[in-house]
C-alpha cells in the first residue's frame, strides 16, 4: 500500500509552535519568522492534510478536532526525532575504551590525559576491567586493549599492533645481591612472582632458556602485572618483566634484570588495539588510534635499545672469551 507523502517540515514546525502557543505570533517570534510566514505553511499543511487545523479568531487561534488529535503525533515526532540526534550526537563526541587492569594502570592510565588535552571535544571514559568469556563487544565499547594472541577472536574485529611483550626476569638491587644471582639456574632458590594464576609468563621464559631446575608452578601468584612488579620492588621475589610495562622500574634502577641478554617474546603475541569494524573509521577512534600508535613509538624504541644493547654485549662477550 503507498504511503501518503510526508507533510513539508517546516509546515509542521509552524503548526506545532503555534498550536502551543495558541496563535501565529507566538509561533513567528519563536521560530523567527514573520506571522505571515507561519499562517502560509499553516494553510500549506491543511491544504496537504485536507482538513483544516485551526479555527483563526481575533485573539488568535484554536485548534479544530482535527488539529487537536494531529498535534501530539507531531510533538511525539519531534521530541522523538530531538532525542535520537541527541543520542547520535552524545554517541559521536563519546569515546569508551576498554582496558584490562594491568595495561591500565601501567600504560594507558599515565598518558590518557595528553590524549584528553589533544582532544577535548571528546568524552573519554576508561572502563579498567578484563574482558568477558565472549570476549570483546563493539556494542559495549569503541576501542579496547587486546593481545594480539587472543583464542577465538570474532572476526568482524580490526586490530592493530601497538608495542610487542617481551619479557626477562627482574627483581630489586637488594635482592639481587642477596640471592647471588649470577646464573638462571640460581632462580631455584628464589620466590617467582607470576601475574596470573596460569603462571604462562614464566612458563614461556623456562621453555625459551630451559634453566636447569627452574619450575613455573613455584611462587607466588598476583592479580596483575602491576601487584606483581610492586612485589618485586618490595624485595618479595622476581617477577617476570614485561619490557614495556615495566619500562619505568628498569630505567629508574628499582628493578634490575639479572639476565638481560635471555629476552622472550610472550605467547600472548603483543600489545593491540581491536575494535569492531564499522567503528574503526570514525573520527573519534581513529584519533585514539593514530594518539596510541604514536605514544607506543617510544615503547617500541626503549625495546629495541635495550634487545640491540645486550645483543651488542652478548656479542663483545663472546668475542673476548
Amino acid at each position: 500500500m503507498e504511503m501518503m507523502r510526508l507533510p513539508p517540515l517546516n509546515a509542521l514546525k509552524a503548526f506545532e509552535a503555534a498550536a502551543r502557543h495558541g496563535g501565529f505570533v507566538g509561533a513567528s517570534e519563536e521560530l523567527h519568522v514573520t506571522r505571515g510566514a507561519i499562517s502560509r505553511h499553516v494553510k500549506l499543511l491543511e491544504d496537504h492534510l485536507g482538513v483544516q487545523l485551526f479555527v483563526r479568531q481575533a485573539q488568535g487561534v484554536r485548534l479544530t478536532p482535527a488539529g487537536t488529535a494531529f498535534l501530539p503525533v507531531v510533538s511525539e515526532a519531534f521530541g522523538m526525532i530531538g532525542r535520537a540526534a541527541e543520542a547520535v550526537s552524545s554517541d559521536a563526541s563519546e569515546l569508551r575504551i576498554l582496558c584490562p587492569p594491568g595495561t591500565s594502570i601501567r600504560w594507558l592510565l599515565p598518558k590518557l590525559e595528553d590524549f584528553r588535552q589533544a582532544h577535548p571535544d571528546l568524552n573519554v571514559r576508561l572502563i579498567t576491567d578484563f574482558y568477558p568469556d565472549s570476549g570483546f563487544d563493539a556494542i559495549d565499547v569503541d576501542v579496547g586493549f587486546s593481545v594480539s594472541n587472543w583464542p577465538k577472536r570474532k572476526p568482524d574485529l580490526e586490530v592493530q599492533t601497538l608495542f610487542p611483550i617481551l619479557l626477562t626476569p627482574a627483581c630489586a638491587p637488594d635482592y639481587l645481591r642477596g640471592k647471588a644471582l649470577k646464573a638462571p639456574e640460581a632462580l631455584t632458590a628464589c620466590e617467582l612472582l607470576h601475574e596470573t594464576r596460569s603462571h604462562g609468563d614464566w612458563k614461556a621464559w623456562i621453555d625459551a632458556f630451559d634453566p636447569a631446575g627452574v619450575v613455573s608452578t613455584a611462587g607466588q601468584e598476583f592479580p596483575n602485572i602491576d601487584i606483581a612488579t610492586k612485589a618485586a620492588v618490595m624485595g618479595v621475589g622476581v617477577v617476570m618483566a614485561d619490557l614495556v610495562l615495566c619500562r619505568d622500574e628498569l630505567e629508574t634502577g628499582v628493578l634490575v634484570a639479572p639476565f638481560s641478554d635471555m629476552v622472550c617474546k610472550s605467547p600472548d603475541g603483543d600489545i593491540c588495539l581491536i575494535g569492531g569494524r564499522d567503528k574503526w573509521q570514525t573520527p573519534k577512534v581513529e584519533a585514539f588510534r593514530l594518539w596510541a600508535y604514536g605514544v607506543a613509538e617510544a615503547d617500541r624504541a626503549a625495546v629495541d635499545k635495550f634487545v640491540n644493547a645486550n645483543l651488542q654485549a652478548d656479542r663483545e662477550q663472546s668475542f673476548n672469551s
